[in-house]
């Protein structure tokens, strides 16, 4: 079981910065991947930024704009954020995969947190 705690979400003016952060309860570079997703008002869930086997993918709407990292010595996700629009209003959530030894593979969700953008 990996659980996931997602903070750093808060209130900020279209073209700001904030940096979110999700503290995982395992060791992040064993995991499969990691990665954020984000759920807009009245939206579907949508992928963010994702690190799969070391490689990091991002959505074009985020492209140059956001960066995903991760620090092993906390075991701790980063997403930072930056030229941040009003469409980027979301709650953001943080995603792990892990695949155990026999091949089963689990996945896990944080609570997220709530990212508001002014214009």
């Amino acid at each position: 079981q990996v659980q996931l705690v997602e903070s750093g979400g808060g209130l900020v003016q279209a073209g700001g910065s904030l940096r979110l952060s999700c503290a995982a309860s395992y060791d992040i570079f064993r995991l499969n991947t990691i990665g954020w997703y984000r759920q807009g008002p009245g939206q579907q869930r949508e992928v963010v930024a994702t690190i799969i086997k070391g490689s990091t993918n991002y959505a074009d709407s985020v492209k140059g704009r956001f960066t995903i990292s991760r620090d092993s010595a906390t075991n701790t996700l980063y997403l930072e954020m930056s030229s941040l629009q009003p469409e980027d209003t979301a709650v953001y959530y943080c995603n792990a995969e892990e695949i155990s030894p026999r091949g089963n593979r689990y996945n896990y969700w944080g609570q997220g947190t709530q990212v508001t953008v002014s214009s």
